[in-house]
């Protein structure tokens, strides 16, 4: 009988209760020993739900109050000396490494692997030492046991816990494996002393491109747990092994975990030559997306493994279900051609359920299953709901004149200084602002017919002319209108494109309380209609400023949806494309001369293995041009980037050509700067001053100090000054002053620089 277990769950409930406890414990409405009973139930709900679907082993300690790597760094003491001596509870230090505070910045935040799923990235020094300081997996443990499940703990497995990790002060990551090995030794025959039989090491960065000495490092940390025990799968995911894979074989491990969704190939290699005593588990459910599963061809293909395999077949989705919404069952507005093409988490589990019974009794056990898979199968293929005539007549009017602008920038931003009037160094925000419990309540007392269109739009007129008169009282150069219509800067556009849709409860994480209903995209993109243009001429009318046009770029609302599988990623892209730049026209069209297409995802979305990259790098460049590039000169394109690491894409970055792009800078502790010392961007820059995840106000003198330091590797006259990302999450009691702290350490530079240029003679 093959197995079923999964390697991870969401953590965030069906009405979002983690996210809703966290908040009230922030606000100091919960205390720790409430907040610990209620989160200790909803993992516990978990644990039954995985469960009651028939799973034969349940993943332990996936459950996280922030992020699975932020648990890993308590779990081994690895702390920030920033954070260390202070008097607190571990929950108070866990959540300042989180979020910072008033007097030290978070640990740095970036994106894991190619998901919207952010990670708290551990910091190494040269004089680390690791030891078990957390007893989190130790009690989750013993609490699923004591309610009567057979466990699987799951952590992240050391050599990419280091991997992912960053040296500080000169630390070498990988001169301290022989300092963690120990440790995890030490995890491992603690969970064995409990009983466990089974613990999961997840290895995701087994699906990059390592070089020798990583490579080795796997070698060490594998042969340096040969005399643990208890079980270890060796889990990969979100690509195949690749030039890995021959390594992976010989590491001595007793089951290794391969996600079949990205690299089907990989099993006949791995079947070659299968040691007679090792598990092999198949990622056959796509733990990364919302499509159904074909059950009958995945049947086809697992009948002849298990023949081969017996009971050393374990069946598993892809990867951690963290990455999809909870359960189809909530959506109860979903018609029912598109819900029977659909399967979230619990649905997921129940599939797993479905191929383990036809691997046991034979297909005639799902029988009516697999008939009704048949036909949702057959009835999407040829819907006329997907696929349009028109859409695809567009597409092939494409051509490449429509992805270059006139003009390059240096002709470019010259038109645009003299239509535009800016500053040196100008000052602007990256686009949202406070998300009120006011202004959600109007949204939501609109969308469900509790107000009519005439109240909800002067509620959100009144907050849009709010948002322009403090912009204003404060100086900031280029505004924008607040977004306050906007749920979400994807799904906004994924209620008003064609061939999208949104969900009402489909929730993910991205980071710590922050969710996502990422739509779904099922067929040919459309734009019925301009979606922005009211909102943003409104704005203009309120102010003699420029007002920024807001728009989510393609790739980022390719990136942020549950992506349709049946034509190529880069064929939906360009279809996005070119909704966005018929909205970008309509802008410009009214009279608005800067126009942002954020795009936040291009980073994330490059495929793990480098020779996948060029071409990737090349459809979404191409995507954002087709959105951008039918402007005049003197029209401003911006674009904006956050949370990831840049450096290896400066060149497609620079290819997109935006007139200005804004990134997260601040987070990462003015990092992102060190590869502008190298690479020469041509365009206008502006490098985040001020972290806007982390409620702590930013003194004047360190943005000062951050923009000078900008000022080394970016010339003033291509320097923008603004924060790391937009203000949704925050309140306006803290974006006040650090946004007066942005205009006044602006005005003290270009106050700087003219003096200096007066006394060098220079202009």
């Amino acid at each position: 009988m093959p197995t079923v277990h999964n390697l991870g769950y969401p953590r965030i409930g069906p009405r979002r209760e983690l996210k809703q406890q966290l908040e009230q414990f922030w606000r100091g409405d919960l205390d720790e020993q409430t907040l610990f009973e209620n989160t200790s139930e909803l993992r516990a709900s978990r644990w039954r739900d995985q469960a009651d679907a028939g799973l034969d082993l349940i993943p332990v300690n996936d459950f996280s109050l922030y992020d699975h790597m932020l648990d890993m760094s308590q779990l081994l003491g690895v702390i920030p000396p920033r954070f260390a001596g202070q008097k607190d509870s571990g929950l108070d230090l866990y959540f300042r490494m989180a979020r910072g505070d008033a007097d030290q910045p978070a640990c740095e935040m970036t994106k894991w692997f190619d998901t919207n799923y952010h990670y708290l990235v551990p910091e190494f020094e040269p004089d680390q030492e690791f030891r078990i300081l957390s007893d989190k997996l130790f009690d989750e443990v013993a609490a699923a046991q004591a309610a009567g499940h057979r466990v699987k703990p799951v952590l992240v497995g050391p050599v990419s816990y280091l991997y992912l990790g960053k040296g500080r002060n000169g630390a070498s990551r990988l001169e301290l494996l022989d300092r963690l090995l120990p440790v995890y030794a030490d995890i491992l025959d603690r969970l064995a002393g409990m009983g466990v039989d089974w613990v999961q090491l997840d290895e995701p960065c087994l699906a990059l491109d390592l070089e020798s000495e990583w490579q080795q490092a796997y070698r060490t940390a594998y042969q340096a747990f040969g005399d643990v025990s208890v079980n270890i799968l060796l889990a990969n995911y979100f690509a195949g092994f690749g030039d890995n894979l021959d390594l992976v074989k010989q590491l001595p491990v007793a089951g290794v975990h391969v996600d079949v969704t990205h690299a089907p190939q990989e099993v006949e290699q791995l079947m070659r030559d299968w040691p007679a005593d090792r598990v092999l588990s198949l990622g056959v459910i796509d733990g990364r997306n919302i499509w159904r599963a074909n059950l009958v061809q995945l049947l086809d293909e697992l009948e002849p493994l298990q023949q081969q395999l017996g009971e050393r077949l374990w069946l598993a989705p892809s990867c951690s279900l963290l990455h999809v919404p909870i359960d189809r069952d909530n959506e109860i507005d979903l018609d029912d051609e598109i819900r029977s093409w659909l399967a979230f988490a619990r649905q997921k589990l129940d599939e797993l359920a479905l191929l383990k019974t036809a691997l046991e009794q034979g297909r005639r056990g799902i029988s009516i299953a697999a008939r009704d898979d048949v036909a949702a199968h057959a009835a999407r293929a040829a819907s006329k709901r997907v696929h349009r005539a028109d859409v695809e007549r567009r597409m092939e009017s494409i051509t490449s004149k429509m992805t270059n602008r006139v003009s390059d920038f240096s002709e470019r931003s010259r038109a645009q200084v003299k239509a535009l009037g800016l500053p040196l160094m100008p000052t602007t925000t990256i686009g949202s602002f406070p998300q009120t419990q006011e202004i959600r309540k109007a949204r939501a007392d609109f969308r469900h017919g509790r107000s009519d269109e005439k109240t909800y739009r002067d509620a959100m007129q009144a907050e849009i002319r709010n948002v322009i008169e403090r912009q204003d009282a404060l100086g900031l150069d280029v505004l924008v209108h607040g977004e306050p219509e906007r749920n979400d800067m994807v799904e906004y556009f994924g209620e008003q494109l064609e061939g999208m849709l949104a969900t009402r409860n489909g929730w993910v994480q991205s980071y710590g309380s922050r969710c996502v209903k990422p739509p779904v995209i099922f067929g040919d993109v459309h734009r019925p209609q301009a979606m922005t243009t009211d909102w943003i001429n409104y704005a203009q009318s309120l102010t003699q400023r420029p007002v920024k046009g807001m728009l989510t770029g393609p790739v980022t609302i390719l990136q942020w949806s549950f992506v349709r599988d049946d034509q190529p990623r880069s064929e939906t892209c360009k279809q996005i494309a070119m909704a966005i730049r018929d909205e970008v026209a309509d802008l410009e069209a009214d009279g608005i001369k800067v126009i942002q297409v954020d795009e936040p995802a291009l980073r994330e979305g490059l495929p793990l293995k480098q020779a996948e990259q060029g071409a990737y790098l090349d459809w979404a460049v191409e995507s954002f041009r087709l959105a951008t590039a039918g402007v005049a000169d003197d029209t401003q394109i911006h674009t904006h980037m956050c949370y990831a690491e840049f450096e290896d894409i400066l060149a497609a970055i620079t290819a997109m050509d935006a007139d200005v792009i804004t990134l997260e800078n601040a987070r990462s502790n003015g990092e992102l700067l060190q590869a502008f010392e190298n690479f020469s961007y041509p365009n206008a820059i502006g490098p985040g001053v001020w972290d806007i995840h982390s409620p702590r106000t930013v003194p004047l003198q360190e943005m000062i100090e951050l923009l000078e330091k900008t000022l080394k590797v970016v010339p003033a006259d291509r320097l923008w000054a603004n924060p790391d990302c937009g203000l949704k999450t925050r309140g306006w009691d803290e974006i006040e002053t650090n946004l007066e702290n942005l205009v006044a350490a602006a005005k003290q530079l270009r106050q700087k620089l003219l003096t200096r240029d007066q006394n060098t003679g220079t202009h």
